[in-house]
């Protein structure tokens, strides 16, 4: 299936939500209003943790604009919001785990006066004991602020005789490495509006990448039945992974305030407290242990991998399972042992973030590999050549990868472009100048630990008029969905790209489609678009067939209009028709994800359906006498499947590399004593435009046979193997292995001069 024989896909057509947004058009969750409308605060937890004795708003009512205070009595359906484990309530009864945490809700006249609420009420509250170290939290003579044993999540993988494996080994590194929380940084803020309608039921307007997550949590806050709730994705100012699950939290707390005082109700968050009370990524500790024969086959590997939860569960399980499943490397080994742990403490609950549990455990195990290349005296490139996964090979888990695996050519691919064979260490003054590599491999989807979340539907209704919209159930957040899945819709109709128009997601008019995560947009949309497109295709093409009067022949097909000898007709000509003929021009189309596997007892299956690759060249500068980093290129090739809109595909590269980078080097949430200390943009430094490295961005396009046009999923590929790339390029620059990530200047001058 050549790129040429398609009207729409695999061409860089133009963002379809391009030009509203970049007139200022488009209406944000905190543009929209209505009627009578009402605006909430949240009264926090000032401490770690801590018993509820009695929250007071004497004070508060004194403010004019107060309308009221609302608690976790006010919450008519069950206090457990539904994600997963289930353990975090809407609003604390006695006991409240984490700074930050809602503890109530006041109502006022407007936002500012909200706020100023807030503030004046007053809280008894008793001090607890806590625990703000993953590790201490694992101790068994520890504080239990979690079950038994403090443990959210656990798994392990067993692949051979990892222990035995090491005592034949000729060569054999182990070592610790950590990483901190990266804030998503969003530019809007956490944001819904709850709107009680006369017959009893609730329509929300979220900024959300999972409206159903939205959904299931007010539902289930109001008590009531899924089909008196009905969520509106709201134009979505970034998300990341961000906007995965606490989106639910924040409309569950709108629509308990609705519900009481029986008027809308916007509860938007500011900075501040997004910083401190929403999800993060993980921080986590891994031990990594590899062993190779002297020729450089890796025999063994053994992890140990520990990611901080926080307080609640929320999502750990499922980013810890993708983790662990990942956790030896894109490498066909025959012996692994890996055991994973998400430890509770009293912080932040951290959850969904671009890569989902894999960039933490790929900073270690790509940092370690290129250590042991350098034990071995092997070029860090052909040490990983000689031991990555191809077609035919297995994985940790024992999955056989039998299709769409272009990880060695990515590889050939960078070194070539840098020039990695003939590069030296540049040394200009006290800068040392180098290049690092990292290369990865990412399942796609939400795998065997989510397979019943793992389905998409669709809506498509063709209009008298030739025009199309389409109704789908995962979210445009900034990353092209919206353009990519009208791209599929256009050229499984043969409809120009100008008539398809892609709606907001409405959980009222389409399947619950699980999350807008995981890679998975054009993959699940994708094909569930393509499978409501193909009855209306059939019978657009047999009307167009009719008016050619092509008889039996076959016509031919492309940008929208329809050929026969030298007659041509347009797709309105043949929807016409067909419309007066009394045709069906509306379907629905539903894809549920190929099954996967996993065996909980010792970690082998089928785990992903698919995997999606990535090759990461640094080129990196390092200021000896201040530990200052400067990134100045970053050669990357990707296997992701078909192309559907190569320009998006290199702008999802620019960010995510942008993002891995500023996880990486410079982003460095301070949280002591259970208090984060810079919940705000100017304290937790960012990348800017002027930090942004050049970008040498390749494709390989290995050819998916069960994707919307061969396509698999690209979003997180570019983040995950970029901070490995740079601090490999560090050590070769100036000879610090450095094992902690965020690299900041001040830690790594530290390790410079301690290694003198």
């Amino acid at each position: 299936m050549s790129k040429d024989l398609f009207s729409f896909v695999g061409k860089s057509l133009e963002r379809v939500d391009g030009a509203v947004k970049a007139e200022g058009k488009a209406l944000y969750g905190d543009d929209i209003s209505f009627p009578n409308m009402i605006y909430a605060a949240a009264v926090r937890n000032p401490k770690p943790r801590i018993e509820i004795r009695k929250m007071d708003d004497s004070l508060a009512k004194k403010i004019k604009g107060y309308f009221g205070i609302v608690s976790f009595k006010d919450i008519k359906g069950k206090n457990s919001w539904p994600l997963v484990m289930n353990d975090y309530p809407f609003l604390p009864e006695k006991e409240a785990k984490f700074y930050g945490e809602t503890l109530a809700l006041v109502l006022a006249e407007n936002q500012r006066t909200a706020k100023k609420a807030a503030a004046c009420v007053r809280l008894d509250y008793k001090e607890l004991p806590f625990i703000d170290d993953p590790l201490k939290a694992l101790e068994k003579k520890s504080l239990k602020i979690y079950g038994k044993d403090n443990i959210i999540s656990s798994f392990k993988i067993i692949k051979g005789d990892a222990d035995k494996a090491f005592k034949d080994c000729d060569v054999v590194i182990e070592k610790e490495f950590r990483t901190n929380y990266q804030v998503h940084a969003y530019l809007e803020t956490q944001t819904a509006t709850a709107v009680p309608e006369p017959d009893g039921s609730i329509t929300v307007y979220s900024s959300t990448q999972c409206p159903f997550y939205v959904l299931d949590a007010v539902a289930a806050a109001c008590g009531l039945p899924n089909n008196k709730v009905k969520v509106i994705q709201t134009v979505t100012g970034g998300g990341f992974g961000g906007k995965e699950d606490v989106p639910a939290l924040v409309a569950a707390h709108a629509a308990i305030c609705a519900l009481k005082f029986n008027r809308p109700v916007r509860l938007a968050y500011d900075r501040k407290e997004d910083f401190m009370s929403m999800s993060k990524r993980h921080p986590s500790w891994a031990r990594v242990k590899y062993g190779a024969d002297k020729n450089g086959k890796i025999k063994a590997c053994k992890v140990k991998y520990v990611l901080d939860g926080g307080a609640y569960a929320t999502l750990s399980p499922i980013v810890l399972w993708r983790g662990t499943v990942h956790a030896a490397g894109p490498y066909k080994i025959e012996n692994v042992f890996i055991e994973t742990y998400a430890a509770a403490t009293n912080k932040v609950p951290c959850g969904a973030y671009r890569g989902f549990g894999q960039p933490q455990i790929c900073f270690a195990q790509e940092s370690l590999i290129d250590d042991l290349a350098e034990k071995l005296g092997i070029d860090p490139i052909d040490l990983r050549l000689k031991n990555m996964i191809q077609s035919g090979d297995k994985t940790a888990t024992g999955q056989k990868i039998d299709e769409s695996c272009g990880l060695k050519e990515l590889t050939e691919i960078v070194r070539k472009k840098s020039r990695w064979d003939k590069s030296e260490v540049k040394i200009n003054g006290d800068k040392r100048r180098a290049l690092g590599f990292s290369c990865a491999y990412y399942g796609v989807g939400l795998g065997a630990k989510g397979r019943y979340l793992d389905r998409a539907g669709a809506f498509v209704n063709i209009y008298r008029d030739g025009s199309v919209q389409v109704n789908v159930g995962n979210t445009e957040m900034g990353q092209g969905a919206l353009t990519v899945l009208s791209q599929i819709a256009a050229e499984t109709l043969n409809a120009p790209m100008k008539n398809i128009k892609l709606a907001e997601v409405d959980t009222s008019k389409v399947p619950d489609s699980g999350p807008t995560v995981a890679s998975r947009t054009t993959l699940m949309s994708g094909n569930a678009i393509i499978e409501a497109c193909l009855p209306l295709r059939e019978n657009i093409f047999s009307a167009a067939a009719e008016l050619l009067k092509a008889g039996k022949n076959k016509i031919t097909a492309y940008g929208g209009f329809f050929y026969f000898g030298k007659k041509k007709i347009s797709f309105e000509e043949a929807v016409k028709e067909c419309w007066s003929k009394r045709l069906k021009m509306s379907e629905q189309g539903w894809y549920a994800a190929p099954n996967t596997t996993f065996d909980i007892n010792n970690g082998q299956g089928n785990a992903y359906v698919i995997y999606s690759y990535s090759a990461d060249i640094a080129d990196v500068e390092v200021d000896i006498k201040t530990g200052e980093k400067t990134v100045h290129k970053i050669y990357a090739a990707y296997d992701v499947g078909r192309i559907i809109n190569p320009k998006l595909a290199h702008a999802q590269a620019h960010g995510g590399i942008l993002q891995g980078m500023g996880w990486a080097i410079m982003e460095n949430l301070i949280v002591k004593d259970g208090i984060m200390k810079n919940p705000n943009f100017t304290d937790y430094v960012l990348p800017i435009s002027t930090d942004a490295p050049q970008y040498d961005i390749s494709f390989s396009e290995k050819l998916y046979k069960h994707g919307p046009y061969k396509a698999k999923g690209m979003g997180e590929v570019p983040l995950i193997g970029v901070a490995a790339a740079v601090r490999n390029a560090v050590k070769r620059a100036c000879g610090v292995s450095l094992t902690y990530c965020p690299m900041i200047s001040e830690k790594t001058l530290k390790t410079i001069n301690d290694k003198k």
